[in-house]
């Protein structure tokens, strides 16, 4: 697992990152593959699995992880992972699912005003805030693009919930910094913006065997940004 990740999975506690969370941060309710609600031993327990999964999928590919594997490392049964999840692709789409509803997290920097030398600073906090999310949750996303791609629905779902706010807010903050009669589209534009955006940070590892130092690439993209959203290049 390469060293520069913010936190490994495994150093993660059920404390440190929120159970169970829905759109925009809301809480829903969990049931098992029964349908049963689960009471605070049960979630701490599907906790643990989820936890357990993402740490082997950062280790190995999926084809690679199983159930008994997953089981041992949260100190479980096999059965017990079952009351949960169908699979291992299940559990996996539940991790994809939390990642989603936890982007808008990272769109705080689109909130102030990008007018001005501030404008750069936000565009720097936005474009380290998805390298860092990336960080974290790298084997989970990029399981998540890849089943998209190959025509999932569920996965696509996912990554379309987690790529439209940030498409939204960058389009809202087109329009808002650019005067009007420009042949610039602000959802084109934010679209263009975004998916460059979710490239470079899942590959940014690539790019720093390439000799792209991280700093560098928060730079470069943050400056592409910001020119893009206000229309000035910023000195």
């Amino acid at each position: 697992m390469p060293a520069n990740r913010e936190r490994a999975p495994e150093q993660r506690t059920p404390e440190q990152r929120s159970p169970e969370p829905g759109p925009k941060g809301r809480a829903v309710r969990l049931v098992d593959q029964n349908g049963r609600p689960l009471g605070p031993r049960a979630v701490a327990t599907r906790r643990r699995l989820l936890l357990a999964t993402e740490v082997l999928l950062d280790e190995r590919r999926m084809r690679e992880v199983s159930v008994v594997e997953i089981a041992r490392r949260a100190g479980t049964s096999p059965a017990t992972f079952y009351q949960y999840f169908k699979d291992v692709e299940e559990a996996t789409l539940e991790l994809a699912r939390e990642a989603a509803a936890r982007v808008h997290e990272a769109l705080e920097p689109l909130r102030g005003d990008w007018r001005g030398p501030q404008g750069l600073d936000a565009a720097r906090a936005l474009v380290e805030s998805f390298v860092r999310r990336w960080d974290e949750h790298h084997a989970v996303l990029l399981f998540t693009n890849v089943a998209a791609e190959q025509g999932d629905r569920r996965f696509r779902k996912v990554r379309t919930q987690a790529m439209h706010p940030l498409v939204d807010a960058l389009a809202a903050k087109v329009r808002e910094t650019r005067s009007g009669g420009e042949r610039l589209h602000p959802v084109a534009a934010a679209a263009a913006l975004a998916a460059i955006l979710e490239r470079l940070a899942a590959y940014h590892e690539e790019l720093e065997a390439l000799g792209v130092e991280r700093h560098d690439l928060v730079e470069t993209v943050a400056h592409m940004l910001h020119e893009t959203v206000t229309g000035k290049a910023a000195s």
